[in-house]
């Protein structure tokens, strides 16, 4: 049975939010890099899916954030393309070798299919909601809002919305550049 049906921990959840006066809690994720991290978080929050109660754990993310993702794949599949072979630094085994000059290639080559992609607005993102009831722990949730950052408020905000079956997505699509990051 999927651990996140369990009323034993649903009721242990309830308790911690309501220890922390919250609606969720934050969840540790290892990999994560704490640091001015304000356009994702991993929560959980109790819910209802198909009349039944629920663990709901969420990735909650900013629409800039989620083209930005989309649009370093895309250009990093047109490389691979361009240098057949290639792997980006998280993909590397252990003993893959490349040279200072093909590094320096790739990368001047990755930021250029980056700018070209922005540039022609050839990915657009919208506000959504991916529900995946087949997740490990009780119900997995990825949302992308289209807020300039991922703080309480917006998660609240969002969870009050979405257990009262009220919300309300904004259908339009957003394409963002990298020059607004740059100093």
């Amino acid at each position: 049975m999927n651990p996140g049906f369990d009323p034993e921990e649903i009721a242990q959840l309830k308790a911690e939010c309501k220890a922390e006066n919250s609606n969720f809690i934050y969840v540790e994720d290892e990999f994560e890099d704490e640091d001015d991290n304000n356009e994702h978080a991993h929560v959980q929050f109790v819910g209802t899916y198909k009349n039944q109660e629920v663990i709901y754990d969420a990735l909650v993310y900013t629409l800039r954030l989620h083209h930005s993702t989309l649009v370093y794949d895309e250009a990093l599949e047109r490389l691979k393309k361009e240098m057949p072979g290639y792997l980006s630094p998280d993909e590397r085994p252990a003993n893959y070798k490349i040279s200072d000059e093909q590094e320096d290639e790739a990368e001047l080559l990755l930021t250029e299919f980056i700018e070209e992609i922005e540039e022609g607005e050839e990915i657009t993102v919208r506000e959504h909601i991916e529900v995946d009831d087949q997740f490990e722990y009780g119900v997995g949730l990825e949302v992308g809002l289209n807020k300039t950052e991922i703080d309480d408020n917006v998660i609240s905000d969002f969870i009050k919305a979405y257990t009262s079956g009220n919300v309300q997505l904004d259908p339009t699509l957003y394409s963002f550049t990298g020059s607004e990051d740059e100093d």
